[in-house]
């Protein structure tokens, strides 16, 4: 029985027979047989977060083969209805590399990212570039990333050593430079107080991230990680983790404390209810990473009361031990070691402490951890509680 050919074959038996015919210096071009390394057609760094939608790969960098080596492309230029470049084949010699031989999952046949949610990490993986859908938990650090640094009757706005702005100090405002982290007052103060060559830091980068990332600039932790994270950075001091992306489906209370503020007549109740209540103020919120360790927040003001048996400051902040006990129970009944800054003792916060950032609460479980605190009630009979949540896949 004789078979017919079928009409996609008979195209592309057409196609290379045009191509060898009119191209005959087509194999000429062997040094393009070896396949394109997938980075060089990326339009963004390996390594850098990607959202869907975004366009990943740069088609001015993907590499022309010749016709003869691989005819199967003028076929995919017919399905593509792609028939300019079938023309420019034919009349080069040399096609374009379909997309589908360079990338792989995450990216679409027009090199865009798809098919994930969350913020992804361009990759190359089994020789593709492709799009890695985000783990269930991602976290980075907060870096300094943009430092104000003291000059003659101005400041300068560098990053990364590099100097972007020079601000004339009389010009120190909102609308010429960051003040997320350090207000206009503050820098002003600084700069009234500082020598030439001082450097403050005023805005902050995410890095040393979990899935190996690269860093986040201060102009993109919102677009890719939402106001929240944002929000999240500015209440914690420099080089604390961050949570920036959870999938997490459930939550399990592993450890849980209590106190009670109670009273003592030669400390003021009403101060020592306020410190209290800052402290649960300080710690509630806070996320701390899979064998990581995370102080409290930075942005908490205590007030102090006169104690002569203060030996570093005569004014303590009496009223943060019974929230320092609620949290110590918490933290060591949820199977995590004591936290530096505090003690086992009655007097849990040690007098050199701060009661937030001086105190670090180390997770040794596998998953993120929620610390929460809260009050019940007011003066001496004022309750503390805390607990810790984990976050689990």
């Amino acid at each position: 029985m004789r078979q017919t050919l079928t009409k996609p074959v008979i195209i592309l038996f057409i196609l290379i027979l045009i191509a060898m015919v009119m191209n005959p210096v087509s194999s000429s071009m062997e040094k393009y047989y070896p396949q394109q390394n997938p980075a060089e057609i990326a339009a963004l760094n390996i390594g850098d977060t990607v959202l869907s939608g975004t366009d990943v790969v740069d088609n001015n960098k993907v590499r022309k083969v010749p016709v003869i080596s691989n005819p199967g492309y003028l076929v995919n230029d017919v399905k593509e209805h792609e028939f300019f470049d079938l023309f420019t084949a034919l009349t080069s010699g040399a096609v374009e590399t379909p997309s589908y031989d360079l990338t792989g999952s995450g990216i679409s046949r027009h090199g865009t990212a798809q098919n994930f949610s969350g913020p992804g990490v361009l990759a190359v993986e089994n020789n593709k570039l492709v799009v890695k859908a985000p783990e269930t938990f991602v976290w980075g650090f907060k870096i300094p990333y943009t430092y104000a640094v003291k000059a003659n009757n101005s400041i300068e706005i560098q990053e990364e050593s590099k100097t972007v702005k020079v601000v004339p100090a009389k010009d120190i405002s909102n609308d010429t430079v960051p003040h997320n982290y350090v207000s206009v007052k503050t820098l002003k103060k600084w700069y009234n107080q500082s020598a030439v060559g001082d450097k403050i830091a005023v805005d902050y980068a995410l890095g040393s991230f979990s899935d190996g990332r690269n860093m986040v600039t201060p102009d993109n932790i919102s677009t890719f990680f939402g106001a929240s994270v944002l929000s999240y950075m500015e209440s914690y001091p420099s080089y604390a983790p961050v949570l920036v992306y959870s999938a997490s489906g459930n939550q399990n209370v592993s450890g849980t404390g209590s106190s009670v503020l109670e009273s003592f007549s030669e400390y003021n109740t009403s101060v020592r209810e306020f410190n209290a209540r800052e402290f649960a103020k300080g710690w509630n919120g806070t996320i701390i990473p899979p064998h990581t360790s995370a102080t409290g927040k930075a942005n908490i003001a205590f007030q102090g009361i006169l104690d002569d048996k203060d030996t570093f400051n005569q004014y303590a902040t009496h009223g943060v031990c019974p929230s320092g006990r609620a949290l110590r129970a918490a933290v060591m009944s949820a199977g995590f070691p004591l936290p530096s800054g505090m003690t086992d003792g009655y007097y849990s916060v040690e007098y050199s402490s701060n009661p937030t950032t001086g105190i670090t609460v180390n997770n040794t479980g596998d998953y993120p951890v929620l610390i929460t605190m809260w009050t019940s009630g007011s003066g001496a009979s004022m309750q503390i509680y805390a607990e810790v949540i984990t976050l689990l896949p």
